[in-house]
């Protein structure tokens, strides 16, 4: 089975602007396979959002080769073979909720009758039915975020890039959006890679917790995470939760020292 995301050496150096140059990612190796649930989780300024950004072709690599789905991660993004989600919903405030949804759909030039549909159907997945003509300034952050998640996944992309999504919201509403894409995730079974400085919302969500070093951001281990699906309160309060979010933090440490 063809790795949904495959990295092989990359390699990310910043320069230009008379500046001294600055190594971002080095010698990253990765490989992402379907349904998946990888987090990245390292210190502030590792690198985590430039890999995020490598994957989906916003940022060059310097060299090292990225492959989605097989292809490049340019070619991967003009074939709109996945979606994004940032820490911001970046909705527009003129657009109703279901026009927001429907919006890289008729980018696409999907005919109007097909897109209202396929929006609908997102925003049931959400659990926003019912709030498609409401404006984005009269619903809440996390509802907002719903709103992003239904439009990233509308076109039916393979790979979900999430930049630190809920890193906005207060905690117990934090804990409520993880249970809610845990459930889209298991329901429409897209591969997802998520960046975040949460330990204990990494180890909730992910299969796998890719741990980086300070700068230069390297991966300085990968976690498994065995907790049984589905996950709730229950999980977060179990020996084993206790025990990984105890490895990945330690992990943390030993990568803060190597970078430094």
């Amino acid at each position: 089975m063809t790795p949904v995301v495959s990295l092989t050496n990359v390699n990310k150096i910043f320069s230009g602007g008379g500046r001294p140059q600055t190594v971002a990612l080095k010698d990253i190796n990765l490989c992402v396979e379907p349904r998946e649930f990888i987090s990245l989780i390292g210190p502030s300024g590792c690198g985590k959002s430039t890999l995020l950004r490598v994957i989906g072709d916003l940022v060059t690599v310097s060299s090292g080769e990225v492959l989605v789905n097989g292809k490049s991660a340019h070619e991967a993004r003009i074939k709109r073979e996945y979606g994004m989600v940032f820490q911001s919903p970046v909705l527009f405030e003129w657009r109703t909720v279901l026009h927001n949804v429907e919006l890289p759909l008729e980018i696409m030039g999907v005919p109007k009758a097909e897109r209202t549909r396929r929006a609908r159907e997102m925003l049931k997945l959400v659990e926003l039915h019912g709030f498609e003509r409401h404006y984005p300034w009269q619903l809440s952050g996390g509802m907002q975020q719903r709103v992003a998640i239904a439009r990233a996944l509308a076109f039916s992309p393979k790979l979900l890039l999430m930049d630190e999504p809920f890193g906005a919201l207060d905690e117990l509403t934090r804990e409520r959006m993880n249970a809610e894409l845990l459930r889209i995730w298991q329901e429409t079974q897209t591969t997802v890679i998520f960046v975040t400085h949460s330990i204990p919302e990494a180890v909730f969500l992910s299969t796998r917790v890719v741990v980086m070093s300070a700068r230069p951001g390297r991966i300085t281990e990968i976690v498994p995470i065995d907790l049984p699906y589905p996950r709730n309160v229950e999980t977060r309060e179990s020996p084993r939760f206790f025990e990984l979010v105890t490895h990945v933090r330690e992990a943390l440490r030993r990568g803060e020292e190597m970078g430094a």
